[in-house]
């Protein structure tokens, strides 16, 4: 698979308990910050298993689009686009109603130097949301980077366990939390919010930073020894799903794979896909940023895709020569410097 249009296709492939959930669910959807890395495909899943469950609906992905072909392409797939800045009340208030809101906007990288504006996005535009949508179920991305590095051998926090942040985007993202729950109180918003990490697929994500450090011959650091991984389309998935599950005060879920992985055996095992010899650095720490995703498997089963078929997937997309979207996850950060 080295063909954007094909990769587009099987991120955005609804499967029956899609389509299933979608049909079930009233009324339309509006995804805000429908631009980022994860928001085209979650649209285009979301209107595939919607025109597969024969339901008449609007999904509507509203964000800044700096890039005109993003708009163009969700249009083409049957999105409907509208341009909002997310932290201007009068955009939101423009914005159509709906009973269905999935919140993707928010910013990681470039926080080091820019920690004002990191803070406004996580925070203040999640203010503005929940106020404006006040009304309708939220489903809202966050992040595992609101639990502290943990060990190891513990499996990874659960949702109820206590969250400790590391750095300011980390610290932004619980705010975020935060606030959402706030409104949720306030209003009775019934709000879901998914702890995600990582995410992966063949332009981004860990397995893609370890091929492309592994194809240019530079060491694999290992400090951060493990990590949770999750394919995209299944993560998508199950946020469409989460709808059903919003509720006040909100339902917390960690969305990842599990067990966690070893990063040396994912580089290794990738490796062996590039046919290279791998090189380490680092000792792996005892503890690391991980999550307990026992809540999320039981909900809504094993993620379709397996680690085995995410490495193969990654491997030849890469050797193929296909495009990286050179969005580091910076995985191996400890310190919450991004």
């Amino acid at each position: 698979m080295t063909d954007e249009a094909a990769l587009e296709d099987e991120l955005s492939r609804p499967s029956p308990a899609d389509v299933a959930a979608l049909g079930a669910l009233q009324g339309d959807i509006l995804v805000l910050g429908v631009s980022g890395k994860m928001g085209p495909s979650l649209a285009r899943l979301a209107r595939r298993a919607s025109d597969e469950a024969k339901v008449a609906r609007r999904v509507i992905g509203a964000a800044r689009f700096a890039d005109a072909s993003a708009r163009r392409a969700l249009e083409a797939h049957g999105v409907e686009t509208v341009v909002c800045d997310a932290l201007d009340r009068a955009a939101l208030e423009q914005l159509p109603d709906v009973p269905n809101v999935v919140h993707m906007v928010g910013q990681k990288f470039g926080t080091s130097g820019d920690e004002p504006r990191t803070w406004a996005t996580n925070v203040v535009a999640a203010a503005h949301a929940a106020e404006r949508f006040r009304a309708s179920r939220i489903v809202a991305f966050s992040t595992g980077n609101v639990y502290p590095l943990t060990p190891v051998r513990g499996g990874g926090p659960r949702e109820t366990d206590p969250v400790g942040p590391i750095g300011s985007y980390a610290q932004s993202t619980l705010a975020r939390e935060r606030v959402l729950e706030f409104y949720s109180a306030r209003y009775g918003t019934k709000v879901a919010l998914l702890r995600l990490n990582y995410a992966v697929e063949t332009r981004y994500g860990v397995l893609r930073d370890l091929a492309d450090r592994l194809v240019q011959g530079e060491p694999v650091d290992v400090t951060m020894g493990q990590v949770n991984v999750i394919w995209q389309r299944d993560a998508n998935s199950v946020a469409l799903r989460c709808f059903t599950h919003a509720a006040a005060p909100p339902f917390v879920l960690n969305l990842t794979g599990m067990p966690a992985q070893p990063v040396r055996s994912l580089a290794t095992r990738l490796a062996a896909r590039l046919d290279v010899t791998p090189a380490f650095t680092g000792t792996e720490g005892d503890t690391a940023l991980l999550s307990n995703a026992s809540r999320c498997v039981a909900l809504f089963g094993e993620p379709r895709m397996s680690v085995d078929a995410a490495l193969d997937a990654v491997a030849e997309w890469v050797r193929g020569g296909g495009r990286s979207l050179s969005r580091p996850t910076h995985f191996e950060e400890r310190e919450g410097r991004f």
